[in-house]
């Protein structure tokens, strides 16, 4: 028995957002813009959408300090800045942590006086209209129903809603060629992380499977090319329907004890997110394949295998030298062993499991 619900309208291609822009006339005539720093600005993403806005005569706020990991900190300034604001919708303008970020504000700008803490007791019944613009290729954020945030312990940790599902998400490719070669890796690994994950995941159906296939098709033949040539069109369109098809995966799936196991090398040693996820893969999938091995040759046939795998992360640059110690090891252990996971892995991840994961790493890739 399954079910398959996905309800975001996607609108994909070349300058869609432009030739789609009728689409946001419903959403109200007061919208929330939640973006970084530079990136929106650097690759037209920004100004494409003002001038939409500006045309349907939408009044709008942009707020531009979404961090590269949101916290719970970052969302109490967004809403002692904007929060006094009454809006019809909010965007998500950029790569995961913007969308994740927007997510977040559309609930606690409409439940007036419930805290990031609430995000996860799921105490609220409604949530503003939210925009999904994405600017990478990696989170698949425009199509799920998931945010990810750090608490106030340093804790990376998601929630999920479908009440936060995007209502509409516009996926230009045109963005993703002002990507550099290290957003390109651990975005595109990120996507790759979430298609193997999912398809792996005790919640799998057939339809999120069938997703998870050509995901992976499509990111082991096109990331190596477009790492390569970055402005390849071709490759970067690929990446970015790849990106959204294992969006569509975790959407169904959620991710699996691969993401526990790479939080804490982002919180702690700021590894980018998808490398961190990454560099866990290959040691995940052979603890998998002692109960599913079907499905762990089934998803890694463009790799020819687990360890074709590891020849192409390693091809990539994808393992790090980062410093971890014994203390790290342990600690992360523990927290690792209680997340919530682990119970849509297939295989034994014990304690002990996580740290023999860990400590193989380290004595392999890591310091």
């Amino acid at each position: 028995m399954w079910r398959y619900f996905m309800p975001v309208k996607v609108n994909f291609g070349w300058k869609v957002l432009r030739e789609r822009k009728d689409a946001l006339k419903s959403f109200g005539k007061k919208a929330v813009v939640f973006t970084g720093k530079r990136s929106s600005k650097e690759n037209g993403s920004l100004d494409d959408l003002t001038s939409v806005l500006e045309e349907f005569g939408i009044q709008y706020t942009v707020w531009d300090e979404v961090p590269e990991n949101p916290d719970f900190q970052s969302l109490e300034k967004a809403l002692k800045d904007v929060g006094e604001e009454n809006f019809d919708f909010v965007v998500g303008l950029g790569g995961g942590s913007p969308m994740d970020f927007a997510k977040a504000m559309a609930v606690l700008l409409i439940n007036r006086g419930i805290s990031p803490e609430d995000l996860y007791k799921g105490a609220y019944e409604k949530a503003l209209p939210i925009v999904a613009i994405p600017t990478t290729s990696g989170t698949g954020s425009e199509v799920t129903q998931y945010s990810v945030l750090t608490d106030r312990e340093g804790n990376k940790k998601g929630f999920g809603n479908d009440l936060i599902f995007p209502k509409i998400s516009f996926v230009d490719p045109r963005y993703t060629l002002f990507m550099n070669e290290d957003i390109t890796l651990t975005t595109g690994l990120d996507a790759l992380c979430h298609a193997v994950e999912g398809f792996m995941s005790k919640r799998a159906t057939p339809i999120s499977d069938i997703f998870a296939l050509e995901a992976v098709r499509k990111i082991s033949e096109s990331l190596p090319k477009v790492l390569e040539d970055l402005k390849n069109e071709g490759h970067r369109e690929n990446m970015m329907m790849a990106s959204l098809m294992a969006g569509i995966v975790i959407s169904q799936t959620g991710t699996t004890v691969a993401h526990a196991l790479g939080y804490p090398l982002t919180t702690e040693k700021g590894v980018r997110h998808g490398l961190a996820t990454a560099v866990t893969l290959v040691e995940v999938l052979k603890v998998m394949s002692e109960e599913a091995e079907e499905k762990v040759k089934e998803i890694l046939k463009p790799f020819e295998g687990i360890e074709g795998l590891r020849r192409f992360l390693r091809d990539l640059g994808a393992y790090k030298k980062i410093e971890i110690s014994q203390d790290d090891i342990e600690r992360w252990a523990e927290k690792v062993s209680k997340a919530r996971h682990i119970q849509f892995s297939p295989g034994n991840f014990s304690r002990e499991t996580i740290l023999r994961i860990y400590t193989s790493l380290k004595e392999e890739y890591l310091v």
